[in-house]
């Protein structure tokens, strides 16, 4: 998580460090487990609409963030997050999980659903006590 990285290095709050820690460890093992999951079944990823908005959503939002810092920074940061937590679970339930053919593939997407919903509670915690 390349905006996580970023949290780390820009963020005045513990709190927002510490959560953009937790994005960096989590997105890391969610992507391995993909990963293995692609090599295993010997498929290729297909780009789909879906992958290519939130890739561009994620780049407009890394470049943004770097002009900011301090309690702008956090604040941005956090309500990105918010958004994009809630894009990816939007895209698993309604274009993701419906498509999936595989048995492994929608067994992988069981599996993250729950953090991806722990993620995006965490980050409106973290919104509503940046709003104070």
């Amino acid at each position: 998580s390349n905006a996580g990285k970023l949290a780390l290095k820009k963020s005045s709050s513990r709190d927002v460090k510490q959560f953009g820690q937790q994005m960096i460890t989590d997105h890391t093992a969610v992507n391995k487990s993909a990963t293995d999951l692609v090599r295993k079944l010997k498929v290729k990823p297909q780009a789909n609409d879906t992958s290519a908005s939130l890739k561009k959503g994620g780049d407009d939002n890394l470049a943004a963030l770097k002009k900011l810092k301090g309690k702008a920074f956090d604040k941005a940061y956090v309500e990105h997050e918010v958004a994009y937590h809630q894009a990816v679970i939007d895209a698993v339930d309604k274009t993701l999980f419906p498509s999936a053919k595989n048995e492994e593939l929608k067994a992988l997407l069981l599996k993250v659903r729950p953090a991806l919903v722990q993620h995006l509670e965490h980050a409106r915690h973290l919104q509503a006590q940046l709003g104070q």
